[in-house]
This record gives structure tokens, C-alpha cells and sequence, in this order.
């Protein structure tokens, strides 16, 4: 058995957000904003309709990949995979968020997250959508409690 296996950590969590599906999702589809509510993102550009250069850090150090929007389903779901560098095809992390309208106009935000680079990506997975929540809020106007 080889002893460079790779870990992949893996989390999932869910937040309502007091805001109507559609702005939700449109929000969300901004990768270039990630870095205000994904505190691992640094620097986000734009390179096509599906590809970004992304800029991380993890555990102090920097790393620089592109992500890839593989999948948008309108205010649904999207999903994406971030890639090692330019060229490369080492995957280091793979992301999905699910939308769910529900009864009150509010929406249910759900987030799964794949990486190698961080074994503490659950506590992520909750900062980020807290933080996803009052960007979200705030910008509405209705924050009202965290």
C-alpha cells in the first residue's frame, strides 16, 4: 500500500438566510466576492465564463489554483472544483452549494466541501456561511439576528 495517500477532509453545512432564492443565488455566483465571506480566499480573478484564478492560504502558506464552475443548476445548486496552478490536474478541493426556497421567502443554504489542503475545513464550512448569511443580510437590510 502506498504511504503518500492523500487525506481529504470533508464537511457539510446548512444556514438560512433571510433573503429571496434568487439573490442568493446570484450572490453566490460572484466567485470574484468569495474572499469577503471565505476567509481562506485571498484574491479571486476572472479568466472566463467557468474559470477563476484563485488565490488561497492554508496553515500559513500560499497557494494559487483555478477554480472551475462544473455544474450551475439556477437557483438550485452550483459546483466547482479548484485545481492546482494553471496547467495542473492535481485537484485540491471540490465545493457544492445547494438552494432551497422556503415558505417564509427566506432560502436554506447548503454547503459541502472537499479538500487536501485542511483538515479543520468543518469549522470552515460554518464560518463560511455565517459569514455568507450577514454579507447577504446586511446587503438586504434585513439583518436582524446572527
Amino acid at each position: 500500500m502506498p504511504k503518500n495517500r492523500v487525506k481529504i477532509s470533508v464537511a457539510e453545512g446548512s444556514i438560512v438566510v433571510k433573503a429571496p432564492i434568487s439573490s442568493v443565488y446570484r450572490r453566490w455566483l460572484r466567485v470574484e466576492n468569495f474572499p469577503k465571506f471565505m476567509t481562506a480566499v485571498k484574491a479571486v480573478q476572472k479568466m472566463d465564463a467557468t474559470h477563476f484564478f484563485i488565490v488561497t492560504a492554508h496553515n500559513g502558506k500560499r497557494h494559487e489554483g483555478v477554480l472551475e464552475i462544473m455544474l450551475r443548476v439556477p437557483e438550485r445548486r452550483v459546483a466547482w472544483r479548484v485545481l492546482a496552478g494553471r496547467s495542473s490536474c492535481e485537484q485540491l478541493a471540490t465545493g457544492v452549494v445547494s438552494f432551497t426556497s422556503r415558505p417564509d421567502g427566506s432560502t436554506c443554504v447548503t454547503l459541502k466541501i472537499s479538500s487536501i489542503l485542511n483538515s479543520a475545513v468543518s469549522r470552515r464550512v460554518d464560518t463560511y456561511l455565517h459569514n455568507f448569511k450577514r454579507l447577504i443580510e446586511e446587503q438586504t437590510g434585513e439583518s436582524k439576528n446572527a
